[in-house]
């Protein structure tokens, strides 16, 4: 990520139960269709990280300090106010498919989207399958199995 220590830690919470009791039903409706996004483009099967995020696959970090864990390589997390979408900036490619990608802000480490209508997901998925190569392959160690 970006230098900061990761503290969010996986949970056992089902990723549907969240989802299902997310309030606002756009951001319900939303987190829906990221979930399967995720699932399809990561090939891996989500998992909550802390009370709101929604990861697919891990990796394992270490600092210069020698702190170090596992966080999760890309996800989302459907907050009050829009999308946090984690994992999908960092790439090389970014820059550009981020241009093409439609109304977004950008955050110290995550990517945040009002709602999916006003960004083109074809797009999205492409900043999904590179943010999630690179962070996973490129970036850092290989993906944590069972996680």
């Amino acid at each position: 990520m970006t230098g900061h220590e990761i503290t969010t830690q996986p949970t056992e919470v089902p990723v549907d139960e969240f989802i299902s009791r997310v309030d606002h039903p756009v951001r319900r409706a939303d987190a829906e269709v990221l979930d399967e996004m995720f699932r399809r483009v990561t090939g891996q099967e989500p998992r909550m990280w802390g009370p709101s995020m929604v990861g697919y696959g891990a990796y394992h970090y270490e600092y210069a300090s020698g702190h170090s864990g596992d966080a999760l390589a890309a996800g989302f997390s459907p907050r009050k106010t829009s999308l946090s979408l984690y994992g999908l900036t960092m790439q090389p490619e970014a820059t550009a498919l981020l241009e093409r990608l439609g109304k977004h802000r950008m955050g110290k480490a995550c990517l945040y989207v009002n709602k999916l209508a006003d960004v083109d997901t074809e797009v999205l998925e492409q900043l999904i399958r590179t943010g999630y190569r690179y962070v996973t392959e490129e970036l850092h160690q290989p993906p944590v199995q069972g996680r």
